[in-house]
């Protein structure tokens, strides 16, 4: 845990004054004159490696302020690919969400505050579990019950300053030359100010975490396993001891799927938990209408059982219901269509599906339509039917290599690629949200190492989808 801190900074002017310099320095920096930019015009490699230094100077000023600053960043680097340039979305991609925690000194009387009366119920240990850029988390027990709960409060003033800090990092980045003003950009900047409220807003994140803790709990376990899935865990809310700015949730205790107990396991039970991820997807766009879209690997936990059984009944943890999106009854069946579409590579009624989505304009030209349709396609290529994946990604036994494939690199370069077509337009919000949660899906999957045939989920709800779809039902 890092050094604890007796106070967050949230005075804007004296933020935004030192990120101004930072950027200052950035901006001139990038604004490289006319004399080296003819020294640097035939050495792209030389001017790449430079702008990346200035970006991740840029970057690290931002780490340095903190708070509201870093989670900035990452939102920009999670949704900002078509409007950043390519540097300095990788070095924002850098920024950790490990934060300098207040010591307790300092949030004791803020818990105090929150908790009210229910303060003297809890046992709260004074030790942070852990610290992010919004927010940190305490253990707590519940006196009467011993029930151990997880108390997840947010920084002091942070909703008093959130805009303020929004609006001086945009400044910045034009400032710097690293943005440019337009229509779509406003409406991405919005977007992004919009989802940023959302994730500081823990009433809303507590309603959402009941709601998906409710519909985990109605998936039967016999169900779970007869599709070789494994159980799925939301951590129980606490409403008594949550409130505007502290959430109060069941403590759980498992590991990342990245941890090295996860990679030892037999193929059989790492399959299994990739499989879970997946129908999981699923089960988010066709049945429960709620969706998780934050890809952070951190916002998952498993809990094994004896390492050395080829079965066993493992359980994958949700966490984090703070970036989830509600999919609207015709959003939801929409998307559904597009899905479908994709995997049936059905051109036009992909396109169709698109437009309705508003991912795709009614007057793009053919070359974009069938460039952004064509990327869908692309991205979908796991879940085809096993006579439509390509071979070369295949084991001995027909099934699917997701680690081999290397699908999202793939994915990412045919991205670039078409963004840097004159006929690209940026992507809708609601496109970059899910196709972030399909990369995050995937990459969970990679680092699995699965092995097996996405079509044996996806088949089921798309079976289920068309019957409850047919004329005239």
């Amino acid at each position: 845990m890092a050094k604890s801190s007796k106070k967050i900074p949230t005075q804007s002017w004296q933020r935004s004054l030192s990120a101004s310099l930072a950027g200052i320095r950035a901006g001139g920096a990038l604004a490289v004159d006319s004399a080296l930019n003819k020294t640097l015009r035939n050495n792209a490699s030389e001017n790449d490696r430079f702008a990346l230094r200035e970006a991740r100077r840029f970057a690290r000023q931002l780490g340095k302020l903190k708070g509201s600053y870093v989670k900035i960043g990452q939102m920009m680097a999670l949704f900002g690919e078509h409007f950043l340039p390519a540097p300095l979305t990788q070095a924002l991609h850098e920024l950790g969400d490990s934060a300098q925690p207040l010591d307790w000194q300092s949030i004791e009387p803020e818990l105090v505050a929150r908790l009210g009366e229910n303060y003297r119920l809890l046992a709260i240990e004074q030790t942070p579990l852990a610290a992010a850029s919004l927010a940190q988390a305490h253990r707590a027990t519940i006196k009467h019950s011993g029930e151990t709960l997880c108390l997840k409060a947010q920084y002091p003033d942070l909703a008093a300053v959130i805009d303020a800090d929004f609006d001086t990092v945009v400044r910045l980045l034009v400032l710097a030359r690293w943005l440019k003003a337009g229509q779509e950009l406003d409406e991405w900047l919005a977007s992004m100010r919009e989802q940023l409220h959302l994730e500081i807003d823990y009433l809303r994140e507590a309603k959402l975490t009941q709601q998906a803790a409710s519909l985990t709990k109605s998936v039967a376990a016999r169900e779970q396993r007869s599709s070789g899935c494994i159980r799925l865990h939301v951590p129980k809310v606490y409403p008594q001891y949550s409130g505007e700015k502290l959430l109060a949730l069941e403590l759980i205790q498992g590991v990342s799927v990245n941890d090295s107990k996860v990679q030892q396991l037999p193929k059989p039970r790492r399959n299994a938990i990739a499989k879970t991820m997946l129908d999981l997807f699923f089960r988010e766009v066709f049945e429960w209408g709620l969706l998780q879209t934050d890809p952070n690997f951190g916002n998952y936990l498993l809990q094994l059982q004896d390492r050395r059984k080829r079965e066993a009944d493992d359980t994958l943890v949700l966490l984090d219901y703070g970036a989830a999106v509600t999919l609207p009854v015709q959003t939801q069946h929409a998307l559904q269509q597009v899905i479908i579409a994709g995997l049936k590579q059905n051109m036009p009624q992909l396109i169709k599906g698109l437009q309705a989505l508003g991912w795709l304009k009614a007057d793009a030209s053919d070359h974009a339509r069938e460039t952004f349709a064509g990327f869908c396609i692309d991205l979908l290529e796991p879940l085809r039917p096993a006579g439509q994946l390509p071979a070369a990604y295949l084991n001995k036994a027909g099934e699917y290599c997701w680690s081999q494939s290397q699908l999202i690199q793939r994915a990412g370069k045919q991205g670039a690629r078409n963004a840097s077509s004159r006929h690209f337009s940026p992507p809708a919000r609601d496109f970059m949200l899910l196709a972030r949660k399909l990369t995050g899906v995937f990459t969970f999957i990679a680092v699995l190492d699965a092995e097996f045939n996405g079509y044996t989920i996806a088949e089921k709800y798309i079976t289920q989808w068309q019957q409850h779809n047919k004329p005239g039902c």
